[in-house]
């Protein structure tokens, strides 16, 4: 048991696919999930460059938890274009207490492994990171 509350160990591709969505601009999002069996952070889905925060937030299951990163392009009120990267931390009420606990206990670690990330959002709901809460973070 205490090997796991240390964090989960995660793929080589986690990493590469994030430096793609940071340096090439290659994703819009990234959502990782636990593969409980291999006791490991894997990939679950890339989403297009073009892909909306609707998009997004859709492919997110209703009863599971998943770590993610989102790329927010945003214009300043001095019409600056800018990018930020959301790390989110998707642990919905009606997950199971098991997948809440693996999630809470690998965050952090995988979080620091990210290197790139400006904020961190934690969402229980829909509404916790809604896209005006991202846009409030970002400005």
């Amino acid at each position: 048991m205490g090997a796991k509350m240390s964090g989960m160990a995660f793929t080589e591709e986690c990493k590469e696919k994030f430096m793609e969505l940071k340096k090439k601009k290659s994703y819009r999002y990234i959502i990782y999930k636990i593969d409980e069996k291999k006791q490991q952070i894997i990939l679950d889905k890339a989403g297009d460059p073009t892909e909306s925060y609707d998009a997004f937030t859709a492919n997110l299951p209703e009863s599971d938890c998943r770590y993610a990163v989102f790329d927010f392009d945003f214009t300043t009120s001095d019409n600056c274009h800018k990018s930020k990267i959301f790390f989110i931390a998707w642990s919905p009420d009606t997950s199971r207490v098991k997948s809440k606990m693996m999630y809470s206990s690998s965050k952090d670690k995988f979080k620091r492994a990210l290197d790139g990330v400006h904020y961190e959002v934690q969402a229980t709901d829909p509404t916790e990171m809604d896209i005006s809460v991202i846009k409030g973070r970002a400005s």
